[in-house]
């Protein structure tokens, strides 16, 4: 196993170019300086980076172990069926056993098409929806339509295709489903089948759930590593908090508020929490891995400063959707600048780093002089109260750096006093170069109005007022959101985007403070383990739910989903392995006959 690591790192090394750019910012996780990581995986052959145990890592419980589960679950069509990957995938299969509930998904599935379609095109994919769905002629008419509904859809569809054409019809389709379809399917293998499932998924996490590897960078309250869990071979950066260095600076509130800011959000445009665990020393998040550092590198160091308009406005429009989903579910972010966009292998940009967002309660504001000098909106700088406006400020600050290669209050490396950008953001209009269109100007003016309430975003259609402005008028959000555009650069796989481990700061010991039994408390409070629906994707994208989630032949029901049935006796051990059997195996065994060292020394330098 050593000799394959080092032979892929080599080959790694001769196939990088000697004048790699090599970046001075952050690059992986949360905004931090960190370094591109190799990405080693254990195992060979097919199994694409599992454990040559993952398949004893999540073996099934029988049903009958899942009896506390099914009766505490909350029973909610929305949460169960279309939220959760897992339950979608398993609600689909049960709706392909009935013809009548098979063509309501194949309509529904029609309808996510239609939205995602290129304008011109629109028209022709929703003529096509209406003959088969919504026709009394047509082959796969769904159940209980009005059919003044359908006429009126008709109608409308020939004025012009607008994205939101089907939606009554997709609501009552789901609330068709939502009735006698959601109750036979809670009482079929299928929903069984999902309980085992979820019983996985609630499994206590650990450190021997991952694969530990070298540093990337260095947080507030310690350093961030490259990790991999054991199970599925997919790869994720570990943020860990050291107990001690939270409790020296009060610091409990910021981390668990972040902790549960990030495991509320399900966005493709803002790092996911997929794991909260603990150990001995620290409290660990485990979050997505970004590997194409972030915007304030590409700003500044690719070249001549700042991006063309078309680059600068795809990342607005991607930022704005991930500003749209945390105020969906009214958070306001509060840290909006360059180094907190952080990059994906394919170009895609993600939010990081939520230790100042907060929530707003329905129908308050909120007070709050945070965020960074430069970025923080006249409310802010003023101490006013506010709910979402500081963020669409912000973007308006963002969206001018890309194109201006420049700060609107600051120029780069220009040494000024916090008062005097302070002062600039309060009363000085910025100006704009040749470099901003007509349509750029517009947009960045309107998102840097210093009164609030005159503000883009905050006129009462929040991000909607954002996305119709003329200057992303060629852009389809619909696509955007489904990850179906192309973004206008793809980074390097072969550059490194950051800083060198040997750049890296290390942190030094923390004295004078001593855990005490009182702090498990907030221990167990930010130890939650997985987070559901980033550990279904997980489950998904790896393949592992498509191997592992077979039936019976003929349908008949395999023996661990038999309520009848008795789960099978564990296996006898022998006395080595019952000495050495304090780890349990669900993610949590150790496997470390055929697995790589939890810390891989590789160069810090190739």
């Amino acid at each position: 196993m050593w000799d394959e690591d080092l032979r892929s790192l080599l080959e790694w090394a001769a196939r990088r170019p000697p004048d790699a750019p090599r970046g001075e910012g952050s690059g992986v996780v949360v905004g931090l300086e960190t370094q591109r990581p190799f990405a080693p995986t254990g195992g060979g052959g097919n199994r694409k980076g599992k454990s040559k145990k993952w398949r004893q890592m999540l073996q099934f419980p029988h049903i009958s172990q899942c009896e506390e589960l099914r009766l505490s679950l909350e029973r909610d069509y929305h949460s169960l069926c279309e939220r959760q990957p897992i339950g979608r995938l398993l609600f689909r299969e049960f709706c392909a056993t009935r013809p009548e509930l098979t063509r309501c998904i194949a309509f529904l599935d029609g309808v996510a098409e239609y939205e995602v379609t290129p304008d011109e095109k629109r028209k022709a994919c929703g003529r096509r929806l209406v003959q088969n769905f919504l026709s009394h002629t047509g082959p796969d008419l769904i159940p209980e339509v009005p059919r003044q509904l359908v006429t009126n859809c008709s109608q409308r569809l020939e004025q012009g295709p607008c994205k939101d054409l089907f939606q009554e019809l997709t609501r009552l389709t789901h609330e068709y489903l939502s009735m006698a379809p959601f109750a036979d399917y809670l009482d079929s293998i299928y929903f069984n089948r999902f309980l085992q499932w979820k019983w996985l998924e609630r499994q206590p996490v650990t450190k021997n759930t991952f694969r530990q590897y070298r540093v990337l960078g260095k947080g507030g309250f310690g350093e961030v590593c490259a990790c991999q869990v054991r199970a599925t071979g997919k790869m994720y950066a570990c943020k860990k908090l050291e107990k001690k260095r939270i409790k020296k600076r009060k610091g409990e509130a910021m981390a668990l508020n972040e902790k549960q800011i990030l495991e509320k959000v399900n966005s493709r445009f803002v790092v996911s929490l997929a794991y909260a665990y603990e150990t001995k020393d620290a409290l660990c998040l485990v979050l997505t891995l970004m590997n194409g550092g972030d915007l304030k590198f590409h700003i500044y160091h690719m070249g001549q400063a700042g991006f063309p308009e078309a680059r600068a406005v795809f990342y607005a429009a991607e930022i704005c959707c991930g500003l749209e989903d945390l105020h969906r579910e009214r958070i306001v972010y509060r840290d909006l600048k360059p180094e907190n966009i952080l990059l994906d292998d394919h170009g895609h940009i993600r939010i990081s780093d939520l230790g100042l967002a907060v929530h707003v309660p329905e129908g308050q504001t909120i007070k709050g002089r945070v965020g960074t000098v430069g970025y923080m909106a006249p409310e802010v700088v003023k101490n006013e109260r506010y709910t979402f406006s500081p963020d669409w400020w912000a973007l308006g600050c963002l969206l001018y750096e890309m194109i201006a290669g420049q700060s609107p209050f600051q120029q780069r490396k220009k040494k000024i006093k916090r008062e005097e950008v302070e002062r600039l953001v309060k009363e000085v209009p910025e100006e704009y170069s040749e470099r901003f269109s007509p349509q750029a100007r517009s947009l960045c003016s309107q998102l840097l109005c210093k009164d609030p309430a005159e503000r883009l975003g905050c006129r009462g259609g929040g991000a909607r007022e954002v996305k119709e402005h003329p200057l992303f008028k060629k852009l389809n959000f619909k696509r955007l959101g489904a990850g179906m555009l192309e973004p206008p650069f793809k980074p390097d796989p072969q550059a490194i985007y950051c800083k060198d481990v040997l750049d890296i700061e290390q942190f030094s010991t923390v004295k004078g403070v001593e855990l005490e039994p009182t702090d498990q408390d907030f221990y167990q409070k930010f130890a939650t383990g997985s987070v559901p629906i980033p550990w279904q994707n997980e489950m998904v994208e790896t393949e592992c739910f498509q191997e592992l989630n077979v039936f019976g032949l003929d349908g008949s029901v395999p023996p661990d989903l038999d309520w009848k049935g008795q789960p099978p006796a564990p296996p006898k051990k022998g006395l080595l392995q019952r000495l050495f059997s304090s780890q349990d195996c669900c993610g949590n065994c150790s496997d470390s006959e055929e697995e790589l060292p939890t810390r891989l020394e590789l160069p810090t330098r190739l």
